[in-house]
């Protein structure tokens, strides 16, 4: 008596249900493997029919991976990954070289690992040299030829109006879950340099409502300022995509002001080469297919 032969695992199916579960969503995985939304859910009930196994459970417009969902996921990416090396191999030349790369301090453990993983799996012989720094002192690098492509931070100023505008996201008042720092008459802040443009937009909102502050902690990387935050020492200006766990926002009912929304542009040194592009599009990419922003849920009152 014969083996049974297994099913093989279609490559779209299996790169839209990645696709899913990095993004939470069917319909920005659907911009992502340039489909419908309708046809990344029938691909994905063709692949829960082959494997007999449901791989996602709905929570409002989100998706969550089931058990099974995650045990696939492995599978599914050394699969994707052992297929762009196969096909690679034969339909283009291996590029080589360095790629300079900066970013806000902020941005080094949220997203640019995310980045560099997606632009290893295209380029896995390019270096990179990450930079994180101040968004001036990244941009006056990128002018002096030092950096290839930067990430960089604007308020509403000039030097954003060059780049390409990537991501804007709301800036909230973060305070300890729970803490007292906010209750002093002179308000305590912890903030970055004043070259940080999160530090001008929220010395700028208290002004606009004549509220007694003093610059407590001054930091130029995010983790001294959230220590501050966390020692119930000091409240601090952060995007509200930071702002959850052990700390919450802070708002109207804390007498406290909106800050505004900050905006993140790309700017790359020109000209500019094809390794420096597809970089570049990497990063648009990973910001476009960030989950929708829930401050509802990411900063639940106390």
């Amino acid at each position: 008596m014969g083996e049974m032969t297994l099913p093989l695992l279609d490559v779209e199916l299996v790169r839209t249900f990645v696709a899913i579960s990095e993004t939470g969503s069917f319909t920005r995985a659907a911009r992502r493997v340039l489909r419908t939304p309708s046809a990344v859910s029938m691909q994905v009930k063709r692949l829960e029919d082959l494997l007999g196994r449901q791989l996602f459970v709905r929570d409002g417009r989100r998706v969550h991976l089931t058990a099974d969902g995650e045990m696939l996921l492995g599978y599914a990416r050394r699969l994707l990954s052992l297929n762009e090396e196969a096909v690679a191999s034969f339909v283009q030349p291996a590029q080589t070289g360095t790629v300079r790369f900066g970013a806000p301090d902020d941005f080094g453990t949220r997203f640019v690992p995310g980045i560099l993983s997606r632009f290893a799996s295209t380029h896995p012989l390019v270096d990179v040299d990450v930079v994180l720094a101040p968004s001036l002192t990244l941009l006056e690098r990128l002018e002096a030829g030092e950096l290839d492509l930067t990430l960089a931070i604007c308020g509403g100023d000039d030097y954003g109006r060059s780049g390409e505008l990537i991501h804007v996201e709301p800036l909230a008042w973060a305070g300890l879950r729970g803490g007292v720092a906010h209750h002093a008459p002179v308000l305590p802040l912890a903030l970055s340099s004043p070259r940080c443009s999160w530090r001008g937009m929220a010395l700028a909102a208290l002004d606009r409502i004549d509220r007694r502050y003093r610059v407590a902690y001054c930091s130029e990387h995010c983790q001294g300022q959230l220590a501050a935050v966390l020692a119930d020492l000091a409240i601090a200006p952060l995007p509200i995509s930071m702002i959850g766990g052990r700390l919450r926002c802070l708002g109207v009912a804390e007498g406290l002001p909106p800050i505004g929304n900050f905006h993140v542009f790309a700017h790359l040194r020109q000209p500019a080469g094809p390794v420096t592009e597809t970089l570049a599009r990497h990063v648009t990419e990973s910001f476009v297919e960030l989950p929708a922003l829930a401050p509802d849920e990411r900063a639940a009152p106390a």
